[in-house]
């Protein structure tokens, strides 16, 4: 049965990286929910945040595979109950939405947004959270005339005390740990 993971990969900051990475969710034919990259913690690595719905036994054969990509460091995926994780939505609204009465700034309240800006001819709204909410917001707010809609990638971390930079600092880093290994280095650090 298919579930939702997240898969965290670490790799250098290389032209071509992002391309081997989804060639490989392609040839097996699981597609990406969302992506996010950007700088991690240690200077000249990258994170990816990859959402998949698929089953452990895949994540694991695609996990392996990830990790022979020369560039890439380390790669693991998680179930939700294993993360913490956000995004971000911004909506695009006529600024008579919020001229015509103050149900719209109830709306943003009651949904813990924020007005980012406001325009001669509109107003952007800031959410985050939980797809589920950012999609409820938008369902709230398109009565009133949504001019844009965007939501990013999911950005997450593991619930795991463990820093990536020991990770790189192992000496066995050479070998590859089954993410069971990682798990159990986890606890025991």
């Amino acid at each position: 049965m298919n579930e939702e993971y997240t898969i965290s990969v670490f790799s250098e900051n290389h032209v071509g990286v992002l391309h081997r990475i989804t060639t490989i969710f392609t040839r097996r034919g699981i597609n990406i929910e969302s992506i996010t990259v950007s700088e991690s913690e240690i200077h000249g690595i990258h994170r990816f945040n990859i959402v998949v719905s698929s089953t452990e036994v895949l994540m694991e054969k695609v996990v392996k595979q990830i990790e022979k990509q020369i560039e890439v460091l380390r790669a693991f995926f998680y179930p939700l109950d294993k993360i913490i994780y956000q995004e971000i939505a911004l909506y695009k609204l006529p600024v008579e939405a919020v001229q015509n009465g103050t149900s719209i700034e109830h709306i943003i309240r009651n949904n813990h947004a924020r007005i980012l800006t406001v325009e001669k001819d509109f107003l952007v709204v800031e959410k985050t959270g939980h797809k589920q909410e950012t999609q409820a917001l938008f369902d709230e707010l398109k009565p009133y005339g949504v001019l844009e809609f965007v939501r990013s990638g999911r950005v997450a971390l593991s619930k795991s005390p463990q820093r990536f930079k020991d990770y790189l600092d192992a000496p066995e880093l050479g070998k590859r740990n089954t993410d069971e290994e990682v798990r159990e280095l986890a606890e025991n650090n």
